[in-house]
């Protein structure tokens, strides 16, 4: 079949570089207590860590590995990480660390768990509130597939549809949270005096790149030059940028290229990062239905602005290609998960944006998957 290549123009406005975000600092990584907490819950075991030598002579780098993301605790995402210590964190309180039983116990009568989702953070949310023995409410945009809201009801949730995008049933479960008694929300974006939870979440989601750097010391691989990282709000984004932005002075090999990947329809922070400046955008409807997000999380937003080096927006099309050669690799992934390869794809084999990266024909690629099939 004949292709043709996109005029430069439009392909410029689906990315964005910023290679000197490699020399920002972000502070310290992220405390451990989240990963400590993680290793008591049931089902909890590191990922597998996948090493792709086709993709990697595809990309023509020295290695690409996959983290796989599709059974992490039982559930198809990587989201139970940060939804778990979330709640967890939300409902302690200053208690003091409690088992799981304990919290339990001690989370007083009426107490439910309140979020909104397009489908993996929300069942993670209700398998969180289920062992603790807790009711849970959920909201979805209508256009959510129905199977992630069947999924998401046999977690033992109450599963409300909003009409309208993903921002609109965050709006409704912020609502609810706030006019209903006992209601904990658990979001996983940030907006103006509410940042605690979007906090804790980023913090869960720390354990996922601790993992990582065990499993490529442990398979003999250099350091990652390259991370790939599909980006809705941009919270996952936001805790790659805290670990691997945190105090390096004189590290070597340098910190890696950070590429945050975005479904076209919905490319909120790569607006964002053109602009310069937190806006929202308008969103469509895509296959990555956990990418389709308009609006980054406020508190994600400084770490993105100033520690992410490139973003990349693909389409569905390319994300369903890289499902289906990941299939053919053995990882079955869902297109939110696989954006990650397409947007690896988008910059690696583009000379002029493969430029502005760190990665080179020795170094080790990272690409996050971050779902199973949908």
């Amino acid at each position: 079949m004949l292709t043709t290549t996109p005029p430069r123009a439009h392909r410029d406005a689906a990315w964005y570089a910023r290679p000197a975000a490699r020399a920002w600092i972000s502070g310290g990584r992220p405390a451990c207590e989240a990963t400590a907490f993680h290793v008591t819950l049931p089902g909890y075991a590191p990922t597998p860590l996948r090493e792709m030598p086709a993709l990697a002579a595809e990309l023509g780098v020295g290695k690409v590995f996959v983290k796989d993301e599709s059974a992490r605790m039982g559930l198809p995402a990587f989201k139970i990480l940060g939804a778990s210590w979330a709640a967890y964190r939300a409902l302690v309180g200053d208690r003091g660390p409690m088992t799981l039983e304990e919290l339990a116990a001690a989370t007083p009568a009426g107490t439910r768990l309140v979020t909104a989702t397009e489908g993996n953070h929300g069942r993670a949310v209700a398998h969180m509130a289920r062992l603790l023995g807790l009711p849970a409410r959920i909201f979805v945009p209508a256009a959510v597939d129905p199977a992630a809201v069947r999924a998401i009801a046999a977690e033992g949730a109450e599963v409300g549809t909003v009409p309208g995008s993903y921002d609109e049933a965050v709006r409704a479960a912020a609502g609810e949270a706030a006019s209903v008694p006992g209601s904990v929300l658990v979001q996983d974006t940030a907006w103006p005096g509410y940042v605690d939870v979007p906090r804790w979440i980023v913090e869960g989601y720390a354990t996922l790149y601790y993992e990582i750097d065990d499993q490529l010391a442990a398979a003999g691989a250099a350091p990652a030059a390259l991370v790939a990282v599909p980006m809705g709000v941009g919270s996952l984004a936001q805790a790659a940028v805290a670990h691997y932005r945190a105090c390096h002075g004189g590290t070597v090999p340098p910190p890696p290229t950070l590429l945050g990947v975005e479904p076209g329809s919905a490319a909120c922070v790569l607006a964002a990062l053109r602009r310069g400046e937190h806006g929202t955008v308008p969103t469509g409807t895509s296959v990555m239905a956990g990418l389709n997000c308009g609006t980054p999380s406020s508190l994600a937003w400084p770490y993105l602005r100033d520690g992410l080096d490139a973003a990349v927006a693909v389409g569905d099309a390319e994300a369903v290609r890289a499902v289906r050669d990941l299939a053919a690799l053995g990882v079955t992934a869902g297109p939110s998960g696989a954006a990650s390869l397409a947007g690896a794809r988008a910059v690696l084999l583009d000379p002029d944006r493969r430029a502005a990266t760190a990665a080179g024909p020795e170094s080790t690629v990272v690409l996050l998957v971050t779902e199973g099939a949908r």
